[in-house]
């Protein structure tokens, strides 16, 4: 992994910031694509809280840290997601917003052990009661809003000197079958994620704790685009090398009905979410795509070796013909 560029000082060394956290023993404790977080002991506090900072953002926002911030206050009944403590999007002590919340405990989520885990998480988080009156995004027809990002994002490849011409005919073949797939949305809109890979996922065990993190691109919507993302290869394959059988996404919808207080009738649920599951799977690659490209730029601020295997194992001849025969072949 090439460390990120970001330097904290200004942050940490703030007189304000110094009082309000008094904080020892900062450290890098991870960083995706668009973001980067430290993890740092509180005197004020009592215990570590995680420093977010946000050097992007995926929905083209100004205000990205407050928009993190204020999905987080919506969510902090559930205890499924880190409370959110402080944010600053004044770009006044480094040129980034930053948000300061706590710090949770838990491995990675894994696909052969936690599926009834993720669909508990998920089906507490979905239950919150969210007011109409909120902060959040809300797009109108949710399929045609991914599809249509999923059409941009892959505009940045095609245009590119980088764009391999059988890639390009692959991915417009598969964005062809994507204009048949239809919105069958039930049940009523929540908060949802969009951004539901295995490491998201903070597991503790059955009977313990265990949360999801992450809250940089979440929407007013429909819990089965949620569900759809989860279950789609393009996102268990991003940081495993899983792809869920028809058995485990069965499991997986049969306990999410268990604690829905939406959703009951399984088979319903799934007419909703396999479309969102093939719809993502465009997202997932057009995504790779637009990402390949800003990897070709040396001045990326953020960058992963890991990262930059996954996106041309997700281009490669092999990957993009099984997501045509399995998962986009009826449309």
């Amino acid at each position: 992994m090439r460390m990120s560029k970001i330097h904290i000082d200004n942050i940490i060394k703030d007189k304000d910031f110094i009082e309000r956290f008094d904080l020892e023993e900062i450290q890098l404790l991870g960083q995706g694509e668009y973001n980067i977080n430290y993890l740092f002991y509180s005197r004020v506090y009592n215990k570590k809280l995680i420093l977010r900072i946000a050097t992007d953002s995926q929905m083209s926002l100004d205000n990205q840290i407050k928009y993190e911030y204020q999905a987080l206050d919506l969510l902090k009944n559930t205890n499924r997601t880190p409370k959110p403590i402080y944010y600053d999007d004044s770009k006044e002590l480094i040129p980034y917003g930053f948000l300061v919340m706590e710090y949770l405990p838990g491995k990675p989520l894994d696909y052969k052990k936690d599926l009834k885990i993720a669909a508990e998480i998920l089906a507490d988080i979905h239950n919150e009661p969210i007011s109409e009156t909120n902060h959040l995004l809300e797009p109108k027809n949710p399929i045609e809003a991914i599809y249509e990002e999923s059409l941009r994002m892959f505009e940045k490849y095609r245009l590119s000197k980088y764009a391999d011409k059988e890639t390009v005919k692959s991915i417009d073949y598969l964005l062809e079958k994507g204009k048949n797939i239809k919105t069958v949305d039930i049940g009523s809109r929540t908060i949802i994620n969009t951004e539901l890979n295995s490491g998201n996922f903070l597991i503790n065990g059955e009977n313990d704790s265990n949360y999801l993190v992450d809250w940089e691109k979440p929407l007013y919507g429909y819990a089965a685009q949620d569900l759809g993302h989860f279950l789609t290869p393009t996102t268990t394959f991003w940081k495993t090398d899983v792809i869920l059988t028809k058995e485990e996404i069965n499991l997986f919808i049969k306990e999410y009905c268990k604690n829905s207080n939406q959703y009951k009738d399984e088979r319903e649920l799934w007419n909703s979410v396999k479309n969102y599951l093939s719809m993502n799977c465009l997202r997932g690659i057009t995504w790779c795509a637009m990402a390949y490209v800003e990897y070709q730029n040396p001045e990326k601020l953020i960058s992963n070796d890991y990262t930059y295997k996954k996106i041309k194992a997700y281009l490669s001849k092999e990957f993009l013909n099984m997501l045509k025969d399995e998962y986009l072949n009826e449309y």
